[in-house]
C-alpha cells in the first residue's frame, strides 16, 4: 500500500523501501519499531511535532535512541522556546496521528529539521505516514526530498 509520503518519494525518483511491522499502543516508541524492523535505534528516526513561542509549529526528526533537545531546536529555528505540541493536536496540524508522523506529505509545509548525524546514515528509517509502515531511504535522499535544515538537535 502506497501512502502519501511514499508517492512524494515516487515522483522526485527517490529509491525506498517499505517495510511492514506489528504495531501495538503500548510499543510505539522509535526502539520497538527498531527492533521489528531489523535496524539500530540511531537508524530509524521519530518525527516530532512542536511549537515555537515566535514561528509557530515545527517539526523535527532525531535518531530513536535519543532524546530531542529542545533549546538546541529553539536556538537553530529562531525561537526562545518550543514545546511538544499536544497529542490530540497532531492530526490537525499534520493529517497524521501518534506514530505515524512521516516528515513527508504533511498537511502543510513547516519548517523541518532533521538531526545532523542524518547526512551520513546509508539506511535510514522514518514513518510512511501510518502506524506499522516505515519507509527506508539514505539520509541524503531523506534531506533531498524534505529539504531539511541539519542541525544538531539530539542528546
Amino acid at each position: 500500500m502506497k501512502t502519501i509520503a511514499a508517492r512524494m518519494l515516487d515522483q522526485m525518483k527517490i529509491p525506498y523501501e517499505i517495510r511492514t511491522y506489528e504495531w501495538s499502543e503500548e510499543e510505539m516508541d522509535a526502539v520497538s519499531v527498531a527492533r521489528k524492523i531489523g535496524l539500530p535505534p540511531e537508524q530509524v528516526f521519530k518525527t516530532l511535532v512542536v511549537r515555537g513561542d515566535r514561528t509557530g509549529v515545527l517539526v523535527a526528526s532525531i535518531p530513536g535512541n535519543a532524546e530531542l533537545d529542545l533549546k538546541r531546536l529553539a536556538a537553530v529555528s529562531g525561537n526562545k522556546k518550543v514545546e511538544m505540541v499536544h497529542v490530540r493536536e497532531l492530526q490537525g496540524l499534520t493529517g497524521y496521528i501518534r506514530g505515524g508522523v512521516s516528515p513527508l506529505g504533511m498537511k502543510k509545509p513547516y519548517p523541518y529539521y532533521l538531526d545532523e548525524t542524518a547526512q551520513i546514515i546509508e539506511q535510514l528509517a522514518v514513518s510512511a505516514g501510518q502506524r506499522g509502515l516505515q519507509l527506508i531511504l539514505s539520509g541524503p535522499d531523506l534531506i533531498r526530498a524534505t529539504g531539511a535544515k541539519l542541525a544538531d538537535i539530539a542528546r
